[in-house]
């Protein structure tokens, strides 16, 4: 677990001025159904938990909400204050967040759980720091067969990758396997389960050329880059040439469009 949060740690501190350039332009799609699932309006204290650059505390605070996010990267943290100068932003531990109990209307998560060793402690902690009746909402992304840009990397990966390497183990890829688990584990920390929304939102995620996906993951991302990075040149060649032919499926025009899609959770607290 500790060898798990400092890959992760490292890796984001790493590649944290790429993030919005690479990433942002498909992960904050999914920002506005987040906010609506977890019905954040006005007047409410809203807590940005792996905030990344800021974009769910800015969105928040778009709609009339005092919001602070929290990362553990403390250039995503200076980024995030650079963006975002009406809220506030620091580093710290989604497993042991920093705050009293009962301190937020609403606790969000976008894309964060999988970055964590435990996740299911993250969801323990922002039980702990909502009010009562207030509501934990995330987003996850969705496994292969829902989600046609993971297909195309895990195919390619495990087509042609040796994945019998030496990375640190985290959570699953995929975290938990569908509404019921969800449901489990979020029952288990405490949530009313029978509040739970789950929903499957797909995006578009449109990029300039068939080799941008394979050089983000690569350059730009912590964990597919861990594995990429420790390929042989012969395998890692094989890998970029399957996920290419994957994406000229979505040419549009001189560009292409490739579908994504994540689950998007909410849930209250009784």
């Amino acid at each position: 677990m500790e060898a798990f949060a400092k890959f992760e740690h490292e890796g984001w501190q790493r590649v944290a001025g790429k993030y919005d350039s690479v990433w942002a332009s498909s992960t904050r799609q999914f920002i506005p159904p987040l906010l609506d699932s977890a019905e954040v309006t006005g007047s409410m204290v809203v807590l940005d938990v792996g905030c990344g650059p800021g974009y769910v505390a800015g969105a928040a605070g778009e709609r009339g909400a005092t919001s602070r996010g929290l990362d553990f990267s403390k250039e995503m943290v200076a980024i995030a204050q650079k963006k975002f100068p009406h809220s506030e932003f620091q580093e710290g531990d989604a497993q042991n967040l920093p705050f009293p109990d009962a301190t937020f209307d609403r606790v969000l998560a976008n894309f964060a759980l999988l970055h964590l060793p435990d996740p299911e402690r993250a969801c323990a902690e922002a039980f702990r720091v909502l009010k009562p009746g207030g509501k934990f909402g995330f987003t996850v992304w969705a496994p292969p067969e829902e989600n046609p840009y993971a297909k195309m990397i895990d195919d390619a990966i495990q087509a042609h990758a040796d994945l019998e390497i030496d990375l640190p183990t985290g959570p699953p890829h995929y975290l938990f396997s569908g509404r019921e688990e969800f449901r489990r584990v979020l029952e288990r920390v405490g949530f009313n389960g029978a509040s739970m929304i789950f929903k499957l939102h797909s995006i578009r995620w449109n990029v300039p050329s068939a080799c941008y996906p394979f050089d983000a993951e690569r350059n730009a991302g912590v964990r597919t880059a861990g594995l990429l990075a420790r390929q042989t040149s012969e395998k890692l060649r094989a890998i970029q040439l399957a996920i290419e032919e994957s994406v000229r499926r979505y040419a549009e025009g001189d560009s292409f469009s490739i579908p994504k899609a994540a689950h998007v959770v909410a849930v209250s607290k009784k």
